[in-house]
């Protein structure tokens, strides 16, 4: 645990967060705020789809990118209809 102080901002109040911190906690740009039983939670903000391409890359290796629903019959009429675009 760390003892810190609030810095006055303006009309608002800050902290400051020690750099070995923010490292083992990830957070490096945008974060989430929010407060739970009287505590402020500081959540880092990552991107969207971020390592997908590892992700997949490492399912293709162990198989685990098979369709599941191969073997059945998933068509409905609306399959079967021409499409106007």
């Amino acid at each position: 645990m760390i003892k810190s102080h609030m810095v006055k901002i303006g009309n608002s109040q800050g902290v400051r967060l020690p750099k070995k911190l923010l490292e083992l906690s990830g957070i490096k740009d945008k974060i989430y705020l929010s407060s739970e039983n009287g505590k402020i939670i500081i959540t880092p903000i990552s991107k969207n789809r971020q390592d997908w391409d590892k992700v997949f890359k490492n399912m293709a290796e162990n198989n685990d990118d098979q369709l599941l629903d191969i073997n059945q019959d998933i068509t409905c009429t609306w399959d079967e209809q021409e499409w106007d675009w």
